[in-house]
């Protein structure tokens, strides 16, 4: 029987460009902050739900548990999405970009359904529209 590290690992570098881009082992690219984006969508529908930080220990808790673990810039801690809402995302498929400096979590979302913390569906509620206002801003529009 295994135990688990009582602490995340420390992700491997990737020697250069040919295996960060073509390699099959997970290399991820953290910001000077230690953090790396992350996309998360609807495994289902593909829609968009939200965007948000990991750091290394998110990254680790997330790929272990299959539940989607972040880091909070405002709050300056990691952070189990729905740990106070109930509305867990369920990893079920994960990716990196090219050169593996964002993630992308395809998930199901757990509890009432809705991944933004206003309580909609998706955090991306509102659509720049397509024509400036004579005082120079840009007004958002509810999307259906």
């Amino acid at each position: 029987m295994t135990s688990e590290p009582s602490h995340p690992r420390e992700f491997p570098c990737a020697a250069g460009k040919a295996e960060l881009e073509e390699g099959g082992v997970l290399t991820p690219k953290f910001d000077d902050k230690g953090l790396i984006p992350a996309i998360v969508s609807d495994a289902v529908t593909g829609e968009v739900l939200m965007f948000a930080w990991m750091d290394r220990p998110a990254l680790a808790e997330t790929l272990r548990t299959r539940i989607g673990h972040f880091y909070s810039r405002s709050r300056g801690r990691p952070w189990r999405k729905g740990e106070e809402s109930g509305n867990t995302l369920s990893v079920l498929d994960m990716r990196v970009d090219c050169d593996q400096d964002v993630v992308w979590l395809r998930v199901r979302v757990d509890g009432a359904g809705v991944a933004c913390h206003t309580e909609r569906r998706t955090c991306f509620y509102r659509r720049v529209a397509d024509q400036q206002m004579d005082d120079g801003t840009w007004p958002l529009d509810p999307v259906a």
